[in-house]
């Protein structure tokens, strides 16, 4: 998921992706440790997203109080 789409959602979407993504990390940490993970590069990607993700809503949080 690229910044740019990213910038795109509103308040709430951002919140229900940022769920979403929290849930889909815990869900590959789990096949991770119980062996059923195919894909282990999508763990650091779905990390990557989610830090993307916070800084896009503190971003906005620090516009609105400036």
């Amino acid at each position: 998921m690229k910044a740019e789409e990213i910038r795109a959602m509103t308040g709430e979407e951002l919140q229900k992706k940022l769920a979403d993504l929290k849930t889909e990390l815990f869900n590959l940490r789990f096949q991770l440790a119980t062996g059923q993970l195919d894909n282990s590069a999508r763990v650091k990607a779905v990390r990557k997203d989610i830090a993307r993700v916070k800084t896009i809503m503190h971003e906005r949080e620090a516009k609105i109080r400036a």
